[in-house]
């Protein structure tokens, strides 16, 4: 055989390998542009557009719900260009489905269609102190220890990892660093046995105690079994459920969403600005009032999606003076003018920014692009900083979600997460 004919087969494979890849991965692009849920509110018709560059049959079975393409013309089964849009409507509450078909031919994905009542939320926008006790004593990581034979050495090194939680020493519950600190003491540099959990597991191990000094003992571990900081409250409902920051509270040292023991929310007050710029991002400094007369509930859920809880009474009674907006849908979310509410210098304002992307599909907390354009904005803060995080976004007179993250190389710009992945995680955590 030839090096030509070698070369030929070789090509070709590479070319069928190719439009392999380029047919899985197209479809994998398309099921991650199309969403698999979609809520409208009962009675109001809803204008949806996909921004896919091909046609498709949509058929949905219930007469409950009506489809209406661009020429008006409603139908059970209407033949769309899907960056052209439709629109739905139904006069009954309830799920029904939503079958695509692609150019008419080819079954690609059913859509869950939730029909709803007309929700209302209060979008806050004010600062909030955090206090989050974690589920278990949280391993950060490990370290050296001298003994008094003034031999050093790092005993919990490849036996514990960054990230476990310690459940129990010796068979004895433990919750604190207290209460760990004396079981090791207790221990009088024998082995101690530690139940942690790991990666939702939960396992024993056996841990080596070294005596440093007279009545001291040590493992080489750095714990933490609480966290505190300073966020934004994004919004609360109408019956007194909150939600907060959009992104979850993670841990400083080991990047992990803590696994929380549940918390407190309380008052805070921003005292000054750190302006973001290229590559750094900036941040908000307060001052958090731990007294119980400003707790304002209670943290019940910590997640991807931010934190959840339920506020105390009487500071439901104060919010509940605060003027309500209806809920805006992942489809109510466009390109376009926006604002951010949040308090950067001691009053609640609302600020103007620019929505650039919105992905349909994402269930996570970066379904949203934006970028802020608000000049008053930009001078004081540079854009978009920590502390921010859970600023509630406002569009065309509805919420539509709250800020979660910020481009690093770029202050102005950032994430946000639609208010309905947020209002889904608080009703899993009832």
């Amino acid at each position: 055989m030839t090096e030509k004919k070698i070369l030929r087969r070789f090509l070709i494979r590479v070319l069928i390998v190719s439009l392999i890849f380029a047919g899985f991965f197209s479809i994998y692009y398309f099921k991650r542009m199309i969403p698999e849920k979609l809520r409208v509110v009962c009675g109001e018709e809803s204008e949806i557009c996909l921004q896919l560059p091909f046609t498709a049959t949509l058929t949905v079975q219930d007469q409950e719900v009506t489809l209406t393409d661009t020429s008006n013309i409603p139908s059970d089964q209407i033949h769309v260009l899907l960056d052209e849009g439709f629109s739905l409507y139904s006069e009954e509450t309830g799920t029904y489905e939503l079958e695509l078909n692609l150019f008419g031919l080819f079954h690609f994905q059913n859509i869950e269609v939730e029909v709803v009542d007309n929700e209302m939320v209060i979008p806050c926008g004010c600062p909030i102190g955090i206090y989050l006790e974690t589920d278990g004593i949280l391993i950060v990581g490990t370290g050296p220890v001298t003994g008094l034979d003034g031999v050093t050495s790092e005993p919990a090194a490849g036996i514990v990892h960054s990230g476990d939680y310690i459940l129990a020493a010796d068979g004895e519950a433990v919750s604190t660093k207290e209460e760990l600190v004396e079981a090791i003491c207790q221990a009088e540099g024998e082995d101690i046995v530690l139940r942690i959990r790991r990666s939702g597991e939960e396992v024993e191990v056996r841990l080596p105690v070294v005596q440093t000094g007279e009545d001291e003992y040590k493992a080489g571990i750095w714990v933490r079994d609480d966290t505190q900081g300073i966020g934004t409250l994004s919004y609360v409902d109408m019956n007194g459920g909150f939600g907060a920051l959009g992104p979850g509270i993670s841990d400083t040292d080991t990047g992990q969403l803590i696994e929380d023991g549940g918390g407190s929310l309380y008052e805070a007050t921003i005292r000054s600005i750190v302006k973001g710029s290229m590559g750094t991002p900036g941040s908000l400094a307060g001052v958090i009032n731990y007294s119980q007369a400003n707790r304002l509930g209670e943290i019940e859920k910590n997640t991807d999606c931010g934190i959840y809880g339920q506020l105390s009474d009487s500071a439901l009674a104060d919010f509940a003076q605060l003027e309500c907006m209806p809920v805006g849908y992942r489809q109510d979310v466009s390109v376009g003018p926006a604002y951010i509410r949040c308090t950067v210098d001691g009053t609640v304002k609302d600020y103007e920014i620019r929505i650039t992307r919105v992905d349909l599909s994402s269930r996570n907390n970066k379904g949203i692009v934006i970028q802020v354009t608000d000049p008053e904005l930009l001078e004081l803060t540079g854009g978009i900083v920590q502390g921010m995080s859970g600023s509630p976004i406002i569009q065309d007179g509805k919420m539509v979600g709250a800020v979660t993250h910020v481009f690093v190389q770029d202050s102005t710009k950032g994430y946000g997460i639609f208010l309905e992945n947020m209002l889904d995680e608080a009703a899993e955590s009832k």
